[in-house]
């Protein structure tokens, strides 16, 4: 019995996506140009990035629902993908853009069964493991946004913005206190 399936990944995934907007909100639209050190992604691009970066996982499980990695055009992919990342695009748009591809994504995620989660997938030729199971490629799109999450909050301390989900710890923190005394 799986006791983390579509289910929980739908929600989980619906957490880190709100979490992603929170601070892509706090941003303000004057500083989407910003890049923390030459040669980095802008915030800008760090998150249209992240708003497309489920579209490897999209295309071979919803889409081709591949039994293997053999054979597939990733060049090609990653190609369309950077394309699209390169359109210029406003704060909202952008906003727009992580919310929709993060619900076509968790809508689709919610669909799914148990059953599907437990296949296991083969990596290309010479890959270490020779397999993966779906759930494990799967999850790396939650995994894959939280590593960029981070690299957000870094740049909105840069900023001079705290973080918003250390202003709702202060705020706790602070009611706790208050309830207390």
């Amino acid at each position: 019995m799986n006791y983390y399936g579509a289910k929980e990944l739908a929600e989980s995934y619906r957490t880190v996506r709100k979490n992603t907007l929170a601070i892509a909100q706090d941003i303000p639209a004057d500083k989407y140009s910003f890049r923390p050190a030459p040669d980095t992604r802008s915030v800008a691009e760090l998150l249209t990035h992240i708003a497309l970066a489920y579209t490897f996982q999209y295309q071979v499980h919803a889409v081709e629902r591949r039994a293997t990695l053999q054979g597939f055009d990733f060049p090609s992919l990653m190609g369309r993908m950077m394309a699209e990342g390169k359109k210029p695009r406003s704060k909202d748009e952008i906003l727009e853009l992580l919310r929709g591809e993060g619900e076509k994504w968790a809508g689709w995620l919610q669909g799914i069964s148990d059953g599907f989660l437990c296949e296991q997938v083969q990596m290309p030729e010479g890959a270490n493991p020779m397999s993966k199971s779906r759930f494990e490629m799967i999850l790396s799109v939650k995994e894959h946004e939280m590593h960029h999450r981070g690299q957000l909050m870094v740049i909105e301390r840069v900023l001079g913005i705290v973080p918003h989900l250390t202003r709702e710890m202060q705020a706790r923190f602070a009611s706790a206190a208050a309830a207390k005394s």
